[in-house]
């Protein structure tokens, strides 16, 4: 049987036969929610690296204290991958940000393009990314990731054009490029970053400057995808042709 998986901040340190407690809503989720008892084994991550199995010893109805058995330690991925995700209207956002967790994304950064609808500004930008950044977590889990991905503020396009000059493979998602997806080759290391635009698509000033970066403008193929869902498409594709997915 495939045993829960919750988080706490920090397993640094940490060794089998020591105590590791789980508070606030974690452990509520834990205890309440998934009606864990003393007895049970469970797995807990710190989401960089670091996961234990252990027992349950004591519950409370916000604090969970687990006897560690076993700890693992997992290097970080790589290539690592990071999207630039165009911010989509409604809850696409979530559901982008979900897929491109439980397929392996390391970062998600939430862009302003030109043509978003959405607009993320004062508390309603504070909660939106709260948001991405809670779904993110439990999708993590659900995956039994041990790293945990990363969900940035809001970016502006300037913003983006740096993340893209650092990267040892940068791809901007456009309808209308020559080059197909297919045809680029995947670094083993280093960070490959993929940008998507919105649902009304690029601008000709932001692929210029993501090109002038050095960006390579890609089409994913002949159907035209959601920005939802185009962002998971092309990081499937590039993993399948990298050390991670071979």
């Amino acid at each position: 049987m495939t045993l829960p998986v919750h988080w706490v901040p920090s397993l640094a340190g940490v060794r089998p036969g020591q105590p590791v407690t789980v508070e606030g809503d974690e452990a509520h989720h834990a205890v309440v929610v998934r009606r864990l008892r003393a007895g049970e084994r469970v797995v807990l991550t710190d989401g960089l690296g670091t996961s234990v199995t252990g027992t349950v010893a004591e519950t409370g109805k916000r604090s969970l204290v687990v006897t560690v058995e076993e700890v693992a330690s997992q290097e970080r991925p790589q290539p690592s991958f990071t999207v630039v995700q165009a911010l989509p209207k409604g809850d696409r956002g979530e559901l982008a940000v979900e897929v491109l967790t439980e397929i392996g994304v390391s970062t998600v950064v939430p862009w302003a393009a030109a043509r978003s609808v959405a607009v993320w500004r004062g508390d309603r930008a504070a909660k939106a990314l709260a948001r991405w950044r809670s779904t993110s977590r439990e999708a993590a889990k659900q995956a039994r990731r041990s790293w945990f991905p990363e969900v940035h503020d809001l970016a502006a396009t300037g913003e983006v054009s740096d993340r893209v000059a650092g990267a040892a493979l940068a791809v901007v998602l456009h309808e209308e490029a020559g080059t197909p997806l297919a045809t680029v080759e995947v670094p083993d290391h280093g960070e490959v970053v993929v940008v998507v635009g919105p649902e009304g698509g690029l601008t000709d000033d932001e692929v210029a400057a993501f090109t002038a970066a050095g960006g390579h403008a890609v089409r994913l193929g002949s159907e035209v995808l959601r920005t939802s869902t185009a962002g998971v498409a092309a990081v499937s594709a590039l993993l399948a042709r990298s050390p991670r997915w071979r």
